[in-house]
């Protein structure tokens, strides 16, 4: 990160959520996220609606001046706004209504999530039906089209919660199979080609420093592009810690050196009988050792949260998970070594 772009709000002993929750009630989902988090609570997403609820959906539903509609083989980008645009406005504008009931007088950080352009232009096809990802021209309209639907929803946030330091969560699971040529053709018989690591980073770092708010990254895939990320001007990195390896660990200590926050997603988010929270983030202290770094800052540079999105889980362990992340995250402070 770089004096440009917002730091990271200060934080000690933090969690927060992924994004998804499980059910269809708003209230509910919104009351779970902020009364479970106190530091950071998040607004949530709720895919089991639908279409236009999911990550895809919804995000292509903040596109501007770019409309997106389903079809059998999925999301494909359309003329004119329909009915699944609709759906995706009608969706979000209800999931903001119950978290401005449940954020009154509330001052602190609040994460949003929006699906980041690689991985819109790796499922979102084109109207000839390929993917947005084959055609450069396609994925610069979506990375302009999404900065702009960024700012729109960032503002209507501060109106509904203007005591809020927003932080903004791009999801990029795609990101790790665009920068390997791994993501298939609409047909799924080939893959498309490689995209260039520096127009990978550039259009991610012109999308950060056109926003006002720190901006994370979270990818639940492996082989998290650390590097790539930081030069593109991220605060933070969300991933799933099970899936690092050592070769990730000077990628991780210089990160952490430079003031790049982690989110270590260690909690499981469906049901694994998981009820020791210290016990989750025994693998971050250990890095934390392995590394080297000064313990009392593991607390400050390392949030606790689920390993994904928790969709899958029933309402009961969606709130025993986030519960468990803030216990784990708070132990973290408590015992650093």
């Amino acid at each position: 990160m770089t004096s440009e772009e917002p730091a990271f709000p200060a934080l000690l002993g933090a969690a927060t959520g992924v994004g998804s929750m499980p059910g269809t009630d708003a209230r509910e989902a919104a009351k779970t996220a902020v009364g479970a988090l106190e530091q950071l609570p998040f607004l949530p997403e709720l895919p089991a609606r639908g279409p236009g609820a999911d990550m895809i959906g919804r995000s292509a539903g903040l596109l501007v001046e770019l409309f997106a509609q389903v079809e059998p083989s999925g999301w494909r980008f359309a003329d004119r706004p329909g009915r699944d645009t609709r759906r995706a406005h009608s969706w979000l504008g209800e999931d903001l209504d119950a978290l401005e009931e449940f954020t009154q007088g509330y001052t602190g950080a609040l994460k949003v999530q929006a699906v980041g352009p690689w991985t819109l232009a790796a499922a979102v096809e084109l109207r000839h039906g390929e993917k947005a990802l084959a055609d450069p021209g396609a994925c610069r309209d979506i990375a302009g089209s999404l900065t702009e639907g960024l700012r729109r929803h960032l503002a209507e946030l501060r109106k509904r919660v203007p005591g809020a330091r927003l932080v903004l969560q791009l999801d990029e699971p795609s990101l790790p199979a665009v920068l390997a040529g791994a993501v298939k053709t609409a047909s799924g018989f080939q893959r498309l080609r490689v995209v260039d690591r520096q127009r990978a980073e550039e259009a991610l770092r012109e999308l950060i420093r056109a926003l006002d708010v720190p901006v994370i990254v979270h990818s639940c895939a492996p082989e998290v592009p650390i590097p790539l990320l930081r030069r593109a001007g991220v605060a933070g990195i969300s991933l799933d810690f099970a899936l690092l390896t050592e070769r990730e660990d000077e990628e991780i200590g210089e990160a952490v050196e430079a003031g790049t926050v982690f989110l270590a997603g260690v909690v499981p988010s469906t049901e694994a009988g998981m009820s020791d929270p210290a016990g989750s983030v025994t693998g971050v202290r250990t890095l934390w050792r392995r590394l080297g770094l000064d313990p009392e800052l593991l607390g400050r540079r390392v949030l606790v949260t689920p390993t994904c999105g928790l969709a899958g889980a029933s309402p009961a362990y969606a709130r025993q998970a986030l519960s468990l992340s803030v216990r784990g995250a708070q132990s973290l402070v408590d015992n650093p070594v």
